[in-house]
Order: C-alpha cells, then structure tokens, then sequence
C-alpha cells in the first residue's frame, strides 16, 4: 500500500496477509482458453537475470540499486553496459587522482629498464587491476558482505600502507635509490620468458586497486549484494566490466611514458618529469597519512601540518625548476626555458597560495576536499569541525530523533566517513553554501560516520540494513516518526540537484504533518 496526498505520496510498504482460495476440479472455461495451437508454437523466453535479492526483512533499495536491477531484467549486455558505464563514471570521483603521478612515473622508471616491452607492460598493469577489483570484491564480499569493499578501502591500515608506498616511490623518482625486483621473482620470471619488470606492474595494480576503492562503493555495493546472497555469475560479469573501463584510461598512462623514455635526448628532462612527479606523490600519501591519523587519533598530520607541507612541497618544486635544488643524476641546467619558467612560477604561486590558508584564507573546495578536517579529541573519540558553518550536527540518531519531535521538524542524515574525500567535497562545495545552509536550519541535522569513532559498526549496520547501500555520501530525509521522505545518494556538483532534495523531503514532511 501507498499513502499519498494531493502532491506527494509516502515510500510503499507491504503488509503480509492471508488469503484462503479454493481450486476445484474441472475443464477450462471457453472464454479463457488459448487458441489452438498457440501454445505449442510459441517459444518460451529465455528466463531473465535474477534482480537483486533482499533480505528477510524489507528495506529500502539505492537508486543505484534499483538502476541495477534494471539492467539486469534487461538482459547480458544490458547488464555489462550498465557496468561499464558505470566503471568510467568512478573515473571522475577524487580517489583516482592520486592515482595518476604515481602510474605515470612507475612506467617512466619502467621505460627506463624495459626497453622492449611497452605494450605488455601497460596490458599487464591493466590486467593487474581488472583481475584483483574482481578478486578483491568478490573474496571480500564473501566474507565481510556487500559492505566489505567499502571498508577496506577506507581501513587506517590500508591507508597507512599507501602512504607509505607512495613515499617509498617519491624518494626513489629524487633519485635516492632503485627500486628493483626482489632476484628470486626476476629469476622465477626470467625463466617464463617475461622478464623482471611484470612483478612490479602487477604490484602496482594491486595497489591501484586498494587506492581506489574507498570510491567505487555506489556501484561495487549493490552489484556485490548478489554475492552477498549466493548470485555469483552476475556479481563476476559485473565486476569484470566495471573493471574494464575503470582501468581503460591507465592503460594509456602506462603506454605512453614508457615511449617517452625512449625518445632521444630525453635523459635530463625526463629526470625533472620525475622528480616534479616525485613531490607530487610525496604530497599525495599525506593525505592517506591524514586519513590513518584522523581514524586513529594520533593528532600528528592534521589540517594546519598537512597544508603547510603542501605549500612547503609546492614551492621546493618550483626552485627545484629553477634549479636551486639539484639532485641525483640531474644534468647541468644550462638554461631556463620557457616552459620551465612557466612551470617554475606556477608551483611556487600555487604554494604561497596554499600557504594563505594556515593564516584564515579561503582554499577552493577542490582542493579542500583533500585536505583533513579539523578535528578535536574527545572522550568518545574523534570529532570532525567543518569550519566556517554555523549548523550543529548530532551525531546520534536516536537523539535526533527526540528532537525532531520536540521541534517538529524532519531530520537529514549525513552518512559521511573521516576519509571520504566525496564528503568533504559536499561538505565544503554544497553544504557550506548559503542558499543551502538556510534550507538546512529547517531540519534537525545528524551526522553518522561509517568509518570510525564509537558508533562505526552500528552506523554501517543501520546504512546496510535499512537503507541497502554501502556509498558515501549517503544522505536521508525520515520523519519524526522514522520514516524514510527523501534520499539523495553520492556526489552532486549541482546545487541545485541538492536544494531540490531537500526541497522534496520538506513537501513530503509538510504533507504527512497536515
């Protein structure tokens, strides 16, 4: 059944009932019986892919699961254009740009080694990457559920791994050390004809993998929730997709230095490529560093120690195009060329320019959303400030819940994570927005956070159960009585899009309340 009004109607809701028929015997009524022969010449369907399957208990399903269950009744390719499509939509979420330093100077250092094999190590770098999201969400899937993905992307220790791997390459690209292939994989490799450099590739798709996937929980989370319920043939073909396209485009970043390398006379710029890329993946893994302290509470990389360092990177990149800073197996610079300079004077405004934010100035929201939130201590754990806001936000639904009926108002919950690049991107582009925030005092306003402090497990528990998806950030508009009015899922860079949410949710609350 479905209570609506004369502009609006409530989410539907089954009641179960009991219903006794009697069948008796007899022939078929003329009036209901098929033509003769219609029967026998018609040709039974072929039965369509299962939707995706529900829990014992009702809950509400994701738009992006409902937009997957149609593309599975529409059949196979459907289905997999459903899924990669899907694959080069995640291409445009934040956790992907870290990605991109990093995949073009690993395969500049390859071009450098490997000087035969540019194809195969860029196919087996997309390979790499195909094969462990489809393995990793799978596997974890089967053990942790459609959540699973989602957390270890966003787990301290994943994190903190990354961090640590990126600045293991960032020293190598300034040139401290080689990063070489352990002899025995060279050797086990040599003998299958393959040479040394494929052990590192395929390293790196892992790690490509577990960069990513804080990201790609929208889509991974409902197609994994077929997993969850024992349907494996379209979780794999799903996957395998979405994999597909995702990976497509690092392909091409991996083929293409690697040619570069072997172009003639490229030695002395080609080492300033790298180490230009070397400071920015040395600023990347502070913010994973930011994410493993802001969970676990060691208050060392906050919001102040990690902008300086940006800035202090930023403007150590520009002399070092000057040439103020010279470093290993640079060349002699004999002149500074046009290019050069332009770059040089880039970073270093870029890093003063970062550096006005330690002192109250106001960063652009793109590059915010990387930044930590500023967050203090206490008893319960970690607390998230966003500056500049004057709205308070509980962080306990139950007392949401109280007040919303003390103040008869609806309620909007923000299911947000401490490492969700996506969160803080709407949490400083759309949320801190004027015309938002005056729509926002009209709501009691609860923040839920997923991935870490006191409340994590039964903050997933209640977005998994009730609301039937893992994504961040998650948003949703319930009444008084804890019902669900309005729900908005993932990222929007429209404000519109967002006003219009609220919009919905306040004429769905107006209505019910009269």
């Amino acid at each position: 059944l479905q209570v609506c009004s004369e502009t609006s109607c409530l989410p539907p809701k089954t009641l179960p009932f009991d219903l006794e028929l009697t069948v008796e015997e007899g022939a078929a009524r003329e009036n209901y019986r098929a033509p003769a022969g219609i029967l026998a010449s018609t040709e039974q369907p072929s039965p369509a892919p299962p939707p995706p399957a529900a829990g014992d208990e009702a809950r509400a399903v994701s738009p992006t699961a409902q937009a997957l269950g149609g593309a599975l009744r529409a059949g196979f390719f459907a289905f997999l254009f459903f899924a990669i499509v899907q694959g080069f939509l995640a291409l445009l979420t934040p956790c992907v740009y870290p990605m991109i330093p990093i995949t073009v100077s690993f395969f500049i250092k390859q071009g450098e080694q490997e000087r035969r094999r540019p194809f195969m190590l860029a196919s087996t770098y997309a390979l790499s990457i195909i094969v462990t999201f489809t393995l990793v969400g799978l596997l974890v899937t089967a053990v942790y559920g459609p959540a699973g993905v989602s957390r270890l992307g966003t787990h301290p220790v994943a994190n903190l791994f990354l961090a640590l791997l990126f600045i293991v390459f960032a020293l190598s690209l300034f040139g401290l050390y080689e990063i070489r292939v352990p002899a025995s994989l060279q050797s086990y490799f040599a003998s299958k004809g393959r040479g040394g450099g494929y052990g590192g590739t395929m390293f790196m798709g892992v790690a490509f993998t577990l960069a990513s996937l804080a990201c790609t929980a929208p889509f991974i989370g409902a197609l994994l929730g077929l997993a969850a319920a024992g349907e494996w043939f379209w979780p794999l073909v799903g996957m395998l997709g979405f994999a597909f396209a995702f990976s497509l485009p690092f392909f091409f970043l991996a083929l293409f230095p690697q040619f570069l390398a072997r172009m003639p006379k490229s030695g002395g710029w080609l080492n300033s490529v790298k180490v230009v890329i070397g400071f920015l993946i040395l600023g990347a893994s502070l913010k994973f560093l930011s994410n493993t302290d802001v969970v676990w509470n060691w208050g060392a990389f906050t919001r102040p120690v990690v902008l300086a360092s940006w800035s202090m990177m930023a403007v150590f990149t520009g002399l070092y195009l000057l040439g103020k800073i010279p470093l290993p197996h640079d060349s002699p610079l004999q002149q500074i060329g046009v290019l050069r300079m332009l770059l040089s004077l880039a970073f270093l405004t870029f890093g003063l320019y970062l550096a006005t934010g330690l002192f109250g100035a106001t960063i652009s929201g793109a590059i915010d959303a990387f930044l930590p939130a500023s967050v203090v201590s206490t008893s319960g754990g970690p607390q998230r400030v966003v500056g500049g806001s004057s709205l308070e936000w509980l962080e306990d639904y139950d007392r949401a819940l109280e007040r919303a009926r003390a103040q008869r108002k609806p309620i909007l919950i923000d299911f947000t994570g401490y490492t969700c690049t996506n969160c803080h991107w709407m949490e400083r582009n759309i949320l801190a927005r004027g015309d938002v925030e005056r729509v926002l005092k009209r709501f009691v306003l609860v923040r839920l956070y997923t991935d870490g402090g006191p409340n994590r497990d039964e903050n997933q528990r209640m977005q998994m159960e009730r609301f039937g998806t893992p994504a961040l950030p998650l948003y949703v508009i319930t009444s008084p009585q804890d019902r669900e009015l309005a729900r908005l899922e993932g990222l929007t860079r429209n404000p519109a899009r967002y006003l219009a949410f609220l919009d919905e949710g306040l004429a769905r609350f107006a209505a019910v309340a009269n």
